[in-house]
C-alpha cells in the first residue's frame, strides 16, 4: 500500500469513529442519548419539601404521654407497625434490605423475618383475617405472609405508588404519598373508594404509615413530627398528635442526619394501646393520646 493510499484510509478510520461516537447517531430502536443535565428524571410521590402542616391553629394539637419506653432496631427503615394480640410486627424499606418482621416488645429482638421478594422497597403493612398485607413503594406489587409463621402466600397489584396501610376490620386503606387514600377490597385488591385528606380546605399530601385507631385514620406525615387524625368519612383532618418530644434533642439531631423520621403506628382496640416509632429510631413508645 502506498503512503498516500495509506493516509486516506486513515482519514476514513477516523471518520468512521467519530460518527460511530456522536451522541446524536443511533441506529434504529436506540434510547437516544442526551446530554449531561438533560437525563430524564424518575418523579415519585416522595419529591419535594414536606408541607408545613399544621396549616390551622385553631386544628387541635395533642403531645402524646409515655407509658412505657422499649428499645428499637435503630437500623429498621420503618415503614409500618403493627400490633396484634400482643404480637408486634414491622414492615422494613430500602432496597435490597426491606422485609416484614416479628419483634419482641420488651427486647426489640427480632423474633422472625422474611425478606421483601425481588429487592423491593418495602412499605406498609396491615393485617386482615390472618392475611399480613406488604406494599412496595413503586413497583406497583404487594405480597400477602401468613400471619403465623411469616411465609408468603399470596401476591397483589395495584396502580401507582404504595406507601401506608391499615385495615378496619373489612376493608384496606392505602396511602401513596398524595392527599388521597385509596379504600380497597383485600379479596381482588381493586379500589371502592377515595378519601381525600384536607385541613383547613387544604390538601394535606405526603400521608405515610396508617393506623385505623377507634374510627379515626391516622397517618405520619412524611418528614415531619405530625400525625393526622383523619375522619375516614370525609377526609377532614380533626387534629394533629406531635410526638417530636418523644425522642431527645440530641436523639433528633442523630436520628435526622442519618435520614430517619417519625413513622409508625401500632393500635389494638382489645387492650386500647397505642405504639409509636419512626424510621431508624432507637426507640419504640407506648403512649397515651387525649381522645
Amino acid at each position: 500500500m502506498t503512503r498516500c493510499a495509506l493516509l486516506r484510509l486513515l482519514v476514513v478510520c477516523v471518520l468512521v469513529s467519530a460518527c460511530r461516537d456522536r451522541p446524536d447517531t443511533q441506529t434504529p430502536g436506540d434510547t437516544p442519548v442526551l446530554p449531561s443535565g438533560m437525563m430524564t428524571a424518575t418523579v415519585t410521590n416522595a419529591d419535594g419539601v414536606a408541607p408545613a402542616v399544621p396549616f390551622s391553629p385553631s386544628t387541635p394539637l395533642a403531645r402524646p404521654t409515655v407509658v412505657e419506653r422499649y428499645a428499637h432496631d435503630s437500623t429498621a427503615y420503618t415503614q409500618g407497625l403493627l400490633l396484634v394480640g400482643g404480637r408486634v410486627f414491622e414492615g422494613t424499606g430500602l432496597e435490597g434490605q426491606s422485609d416484614v418482621r416479628e419483634v419482641s416488645l420488651r427486647t426489640g429482638r427480632v423474633i422472625r423475618r422474611t425478606p421483601t421478594p425481588n429487592g423491593a422497597f418495602g412499605e406498609g403493612i396491615a393485617e386482615l383475617n390472618g392475611r399480613l398485607y406488604q406494599l412496595t413503594w413503586r413497583r406497583g406489587a404487594g405480597t400477602v405472609y401468613s400471619k403465623d409463621s411469616l411465609r408468603i402466600i399470596d401476591s397483589v397489584r395495584y396502580d401507582g405508588e404504595g406507601w401506608g396501610l391499615t385495615a378496619d376490620g373489612t376493608q384496606l386503606y392505602l396511602s401513596d404519598g398524595t392527599p388521597r387514600i385509596r379504600i380497597v377490597e383485600p379479596k381482588a385488591f381493586t379500589v371502592v373508594r377515595t378519601i381525600d385528606v384536607t385541613e383547613d380546605g387544604r390538601p394535606v399530601r405526603w400521608l405515610n404509615e396508617l393506623e385505623w385507631v377507634r374510627g379515626e385514620l391516622w397517618a405520619n406525615v412524611y418528614q415531619t413530627p405530625f400525625i393526622a387524625r383523619i375522619d375516614p368519612l370525609n377526609g377532614n383532618v380533626k387534629g394533629w398528635i406531635d410526638v417530636a418530644a418523644l425522642l431527645t434533642p440530641e436523639e433528633r439531631l442523630f436520628v435526622g442526619a442519618r435520614g430517619g423520621t417519625a413513622n409508625g403506628i401500632a393500635y389494638d382496640a382489645t387492650t386500647d394501646r397505642v405504639l409509636l416509632t419512626g424510621k431508624l429510631w432507637p426507640w419504640l413508645f407506648e403512649v397515651t393520646v387525649p381522645k
